[in-house]
C-alpha cells in the first residue's frame, strides 16, 4: 500500500462559484490517480509554526490528470477557508496529502442506476462523480443517473452553469434542484426541504435505485438516508459522506 505523504501543490486557477464559494485548481508535484468521491487533506503552517489541517473533497474528474480541483465554502470563523478566500493567489504553493477515502467512491464500472443527493457544498464529491460519468461518454456501462441538489437560494447553487448544461436530449441523466429559502419568479423546480415525495419523484425517473450517494450536513444526510431506506433502497446500496468539524469538507 502506498504511503500517503505531504507534498506541495501549486495554485493554477481560482474560480468564483457563488458569493461564498470558490474553486481552486492545484497542480501537485506528484500525481496520484484517484476515484471520484475521494478527498485530500490540506495543511497550512503559520510563521510561528502553528498548523491547521482540514479535509476537502476532490471536485474534478479522475480523468483530468495533473490538476486537482477543490471547491471551498467560506466559513468566517474557520481556520482554512478564510485563508483560501482572502489570501491565496495563483502561483502560491499549498501542502496537500492524498487521495484518501474508499467507501464513498464511484466509477462507471460500479454501475447503477445512480442516484446522487447533495445539500449545499455537499455537491462537491458528487460533482466529481458526474464529471467522471461525462468523461466516460464512450463507455457502454454509463448508467442512468439523477441528481437531487438542495440549496438555500439560486445564488447559492454551486456549479450552476455546468449543471444546467450537463443534460442533453439523448442523455440518461436528469438534474433536479430544490431551493429552501426562496425561489425566483417563474421557478419550476422544488422549493422546500428534501422529503419523501420529492425523493420518490426523482427516483421514479430511474425506474429503480441501484446505488445512492448522499453528501451534506449531518442532519441532511441522516434524513435522506432514512427516507431512502423507507422507500425500499437497501442500506448496503446507500453511501454517505458528512462534512463538518470532524469530517471531509465537501
Amino acid at each position: 500500500m502506498r504511503r500517503i505523504e505531504w507534498q506541495a501543490a501549486t495554485v493554477e486557477q481560482i474560480t468564483v462559484e457563488t458569493p461564498r464559494v470558490k474553486s481552486f485548481s492545484l497542480r501537485p508535484s506528484r500525481w496520484h490517480p484517484f476515484r471520484a468521491g475521494q478527498h485530500y487533506d490540506i495543511r497550512l503552517t503559520a510563521p510561528d509554526g502553528y498548523q491547521a489541517q482540514r479535509s476537502y473533497s476532490i471536485a474534478s474528474a479522475p480523468e483530468n490528470q495533473g490538476v486537482l480541483d477543490f471547491t471551498i465554502e467560506l466559513i468566517p470563523d474557520g481556520e482554512i477557508s478564510p485563508f483560501f478566500h482572502q489570501v491565496v493567489e495563483i502561483g502560491d504553493q499549498i501542502e496537500i496529502r492524498g487521495p484518501i477515502g474508499g467507501p464513498f467512491t464511484w466509477s462507471v464500472a460500479d454501475g447503477g442506476p445512480l442516484l446522487l443527493i447533495g445539500g449545499g457544498s455537499g455537491i462537491v464529491p458528487l460533482m466529481s462523480m458526474l464529471r467522471h460519468r461525462r468523461e466516460a461518454a464512450e463507455s457502454p456501462d454509463r448508467p442512468d443517473t439523477a441528481l437531487l441538489y438542495s440549496s438555500r437560494t439560486m445564488a447559492d447553487v454551486i456549479y450552476r452553469r455546468e449543471l444546467d448544461e450537463m443534460p442533453a436530449p439523448e442523455e440518461t441523466i436528469s438534474i433536479h434542484h430544490t431551493l429552501t429559502r426562496g425561489a425566483p419568479p417563474g421557478w419550476r423546480g422544488y422549493s422546500r426541504r428534501v422529503d419523501a415525495e420529492m425523493i420518490a419523484e426523482v427516483a421514479d425517473l430511474l425506474g429503480s435505485v441501484g446505488v445512492a450517494y448522499i453528501c451534506g450536513p449531518d442532519g441532511f444526510v441522516e434524513t435522506v438516508a432514512d427516507l431512502l431506506v423507507a422507500r425500499g433502497v437497501t442500506p448496503e446500496s446507500i453511501h454517505t459522506e458528512r462534512f463538518g468539524p470532524s469530517g471531509p469538507q465537501a
